[in-house]
């Protein structure tokens, strides 16, 4: 069976994405290059590409690359407080989704959008 190793996100500026995501997964240190930055978690590693490194990497520019990444969290209320007052923007939430997550949806500085969840009993 497959197993996810990490996330590669493309970005404007490396520094500010480890930053915030510092920040936002309470990681310290980084591992680093010239075009590339990796924050290791427990479960998998999450990458930051330079943007404007990518054509060397896939041949073509990363523009129209999206993506959105999920982090389970134990309080997705006081996550969002506390992001909120860092600055922070918050695309929607907390709410109680049907599916079972309690969510808030927000937005990393290069427009990717992350959400944070916490299980939740799924809705009739």
């Amino acid at each position: 069976m497959a197993s996810l190793d990490y996330v590669i996100l493309y970005v404007d500026d490396l520094e500010r994405s480890l930053s915030f995501y510092r920040l936002l997964l309470g990681v310290v240190g980084a591992r680093r290059s010239e075009t590339y930055a990796e924050l290791v978690l427990e479960n998998c590693r999450l990458g930051f590409y330079l943007r404007e490194a990518a054509p060397d990497l896939l041949g073509r520019s990363s523009e129209g690359s999206g993506a959105e990444l999920l982090f389970l969290v134990e309080d997705v209320d006081a996550e969002a407080d506390r992001l909120r007052s860092a600055g922070v923007r918050i695309l929607s939430g907390p709410l109680d989704r049907p599916w079972g997550h309690r969510t808030v949806h927000l937005e990393d500085p290069d427009g990717h959008v992350v959400e944070l969840a916490r299980e939740i009993p799924r809705s009739s």
